[in-house]
């Protein structure tokens, strides 16, 4: 099935670039008509609008926006995205599974995930699997307040994937990779120009990793596939239209993570490869989307895009849960087997107009739109009897750590329906930027939006909706000032609004979180614009935020709502020094205080301080060196586990064999530290020290 999965997607987007290209030879146009070919120029000079709609350069942007771009992820080998924003400033992955993990900012999850700047916001935060990285150009992070972008959000931030396009030439790399625990990996991107003229061009990435783990008996197996082909429509339009298909299996993956605290409150130390998962578990993922985007240029200064987005999504598990209090000689836990079919759709349409129009003698931006997204999640469960709420036997478990065949697999029960839900949210949106001055611009916008949910949360207490719709009007402010022709001041402000699917004590779905977010900051750049450094003083106020309160007889967990204030400081310098290394240094502190004032979430490190850097050796330009290092501050949680301050640290180093040719060296974990990550929702160790060498060659 994984083959004809992959064999079917491959297909098709050949057929797709094959078709493009047959159809523009029979009908090239005259080399007169180059002219007003307009798709060229849009893949020379692509810009982002992830975080405000338009398109602002990172200096003008009044929030502080982080980038990885291709080379970064490339050269430090971070083939997988949630390694990658372990890199990024002021973010915190929580890898608290094998095969699930959040991030969070400025002390609160980030539930907003974005492709090419359009996403739906994920009111659990949770992110199942890891997306390639070899199918981005860049990944965007953007902190703050991202009511602009959706409507609704809170005041952590947004994730942008921005996927790669066809380019104006031909050609393309092939890399292989092998590495510690066994790992393989093959990886092509080509693109070809398709027509004379050069009005169409299209683009496939294929991906194959295949790898075990640190991690007792873990192994995992991806493949994605992804074709892409853009073209001109007649004089002023562009069309661009997108396949990807991903299969993703693991192998023994843990669900839930290691118990490391025992009955009496001592903690305990493990060998890093322990892992509560029986072999005969797995966590198998597929999905298969598709985007078409249509954009049309009605003059110089105006533009009216159309853009689809359709996304299936499938996993299929069987799990295994340790939990209990462990006793002096590490026995005690029980377990818990789980089976589980889950389909995922997804869709999101989008409509608007954007452009320049002239007033009071100057030039301001504006962008007008609407938007529909949706969701609908459906989970059956095999359990005894077709009954969901049935409590499995929990066989004892031996001491800790114990082997992948500690428990027998069990006799399943029915396949029954036991969760599905569904969430719509449209908006109509409007966002512009006008010049007051010449020094001094203001970015205003507003959504006004409606949400609407029902049937049951996918990860909460299946709790009853109070209120099933939500309409709501969520503005947004934004101000910048150049100081001088390289320093800017800024400030934003933004509400907050986010549905929950937390439920409390008595089953019902939480209020929504309703807040302001407030930031300040300068902007400055350097050494002729080749670096850029931002300062930001931020603060965050979220009324009724969902916090854990405990656990049901039934096994449900259930939360209350809490105020919650954020505030702190980021510092971040970013670019090129002159022609020599590239640099990104990025340091946040953060307070987080409960209704109470005391510190709550302690989990959240109140500490991180991000440093990459890299280039080519004086003297040796063929050598290309690298080092990136993250440092976070002591974290714990009550009941749960402390993992004091530490950092970790990775390099790479390449060697260019020839003018086509790249050898390069990864280590991660340099000085091989154990250490504790995942701590929100349980503990796992991070991974010890590993290495991988690449082979990479232009085609």
């Amino acid at each position: 099935m994984k083959n004809k999965f992959l064999l079917r997607t491959c297909a098709l987007a050949a057929a797709t670039l094959a078709a493009q290209s047959h159809a523009q030879g029979q009908a090239a146009a005259p080399t007169e008509r180059i002219e007003s070919v307009v798709v060229t120029g849009k893949r020379a000079n692509r810009t982002s609008k992830g975080a405000t709609g338009l398109a602002l350069a990172l200096k003008d942007t009044p929030q502080t926006i982080s980038t990885l771009d291709k080379d970064d992820i490339a050269n430090f080998g971070l083939n997988g995205s949630n390694e990658a924003l372990g890199l990024a400033t002021g973010i915190n992955v929580e890898q608290y599974e094998t095969n699930r993990a959040t991030f969070n900012a400025r002390g609160f999850e980030i539930q907003l995930t974005q492709l090419d700047g359009l996403g739906m916001t994920n009111s659990w935060g949770t992110v199942v699997g890891r997306e390639d990285t070899f199918l981005f150009e860049k990944i965007e992070l953007i902190r703050g307040a991202n009511g602009l972008l959706t409507g609704v959000g809170n005041s952590s931030g947004t994730i942008n994937y921005v996927r790669k396009r066809p380019t104006n030439t031909d050609g393309g790399e092939v890399e292989l990779t092998f590495g510690s625990w066994n790992k393989k990996r093959v990886a092509l991107d080509y693109n070809k120009v398709l027509s004379s003229d050069g009005a169409w061009a299209g683009r496939l990435i294929v991906a194959r990793e295949d790898k075990d783990s640190y991690l007792r008996d873990l192994k995992d197996q991806r493949t994605t596939a992804y074709g892409v082909v853009d073209g001109q429509i007649g004089d002023n339009g562009v069309l661009t239209m997108g396949l990807t298909a991903i299969d993703s299996q693991q192998d023994s993956p843990m669900w839930g993570s290691l118990t490391l605290l025992r009955a009496d409150g001592t903690q305990i130390d493990l060998p890093s490869g322990t892992s509560t998962a029986q072999n005969w578990t797995y966590w198998n993922t597929k999905s298969f989307s598709g985007f078409v985007e249509y954009a049309h240029r009605l003059s110089a200064d105006w533009e009216a895009k159309a853009t689809y987005n359709q996304r299936h999504g499938k996993e299929s598990t069987k799990l295994f849960y340790a939990f209990g209090a462990l006793q002096p000689d590490n026995t005690g836990l029980v377990g818990w087997p789980y089976r589980s079919e889950t389909d995922t759709d997804h869709q999101v349409l989008d409509v608007n107009l954007s452009g320049q129009f002239s007033a009071f003698g100057r030039k301001h931006q504006l962008l007008l739109g609407m938007n529909r997204s949706s969701e609908e999640v459906a989970t059956d469960t095999y359990v005894a009897n077709g009954d969901c709420s049935a409590t499995p036997a929990m066989p004892a478990l031996p001491a800790l750590p114990y082997g992948g065949d500690a428990i027998p697999e069990p006799a399943w029960g029915t396949r029954t329906a036991c969760v599905s839900g569904e969430q719509t949210l449209t908006r109509l949106y409007v966002a512009s930027r006008f010049e007051l001055t010449d020094s001094l611009k203001a970015i205003a916008g507003v959504n006004a939006m409606r949400h609407v949910r029902g049937g049951q949360s996918r990860y909460g207490s299946g709790g009853q909706l109070l209120d099933p719709k939500t309409e709501k009007l969520s503005p947004y402010l934004g101000m910048t000032y150049d100081i001088t022709p390289d320093l800017l001041g800024y400030v934003s402000y933004s509400d907050i609004f986010q549905p929950q699917e937390q439920g409390d004590a008595a089953g019902y779905l939480l209020a929504p979180v309703k807040g302001i977010n407030t930031e300040v900051g300068l902007k400055a750049e350097w050494l002729n614009k080749s670096l850029l450094t931002t300062f930001a003083l931020f603060t965050a106020k979220q009324q009724g935020l969902a916090t854990y309160g405990g656990m049901t007889n039934s096994g449900q967990y259930w939360y209350v709502p809490m105020d919650v204030k954020s505030k702190g400081l980021e510092v971040e310098a970013s670019g090129r020094l002159g022609q020599g290394a590239k640099l990104t240094v990025g340091y946040t502190r953060l307070l987080l205080t409960g209704p109470d004032g005391k510190d709550i979430y302690e989990w959240v490190p109140r500490n991180t301080l991000n440093f990459r850097v890299d280039g080519r050796v004086p003297g040796l330009d063929a050598l290309h060196l690298g080092l990136a290092a993250r440092w976070q501050s002591e974290v714990y949680k009550v009941g749960s586990v402390r993992q004091p301050a530490y950092a970790t640290a990775q390099a790479f180093a390449a060697y260019d064999l020839s003018d086509k040719a790249t050898l390069r060296l990864n280590v991660s974990n340099l000085f091989d530290k154990k250490a504790i990550g995942g701590i929100a929702y349980g503990a796992i160790y991070i991974p010890p020290r590993n290495y991988g060498v690449s082979l990479n060659y232009k085609l």
